[in-house]
């Protein structure tokens, strides 16, 4: 499978993993910064997750769903905290859903 169709299904696949707090999915949030899918079928991604107690949680949730994704046969997450994460980062939908104003 063509490496940039692998990234978008595993970002959709992301898409299920809702954060435990706010009850909206991590990709809209804004805290996926990067996904990467060797020829190997090795995913790696990059993410933040700001002041997130349930961290653990999110990580194991995030292997679960990309390593679902056939083609993908191992998943790494690794924290990055740079750039730093901002209100600017979430989707539209997100901020809606929030009630976030200034949209």
């Amino acid at each position: 499978m063509e490496k940039e169709a692998l990234t978008s299904q595993v970002l959709d696949a992301l898409e299920d993993v809702i954060d435990p707090e706010l009850g909206i999915d991590i990709v809209n949030l804004g805290l996926i910064y990067d996904v990467d899918v060797d020829d190997a079928g090795n995913c790696q991604i990059n993410m933040t997750t700001p002041g997130c107690p349930l961290s653990d949680v999110l990580d194991r949730d995030i292997k679960e769903h990309a390593g679902a994704v056939e083609g993908v046969n191992q998943v790494t997450v690794n924290l990055v905290w740079y750039p730093v994460w901002t209100m600017d980062k979430m989707s539209r939908y997100a901020k809606i859903a929030l009630g976030i104003g200034g949209i």
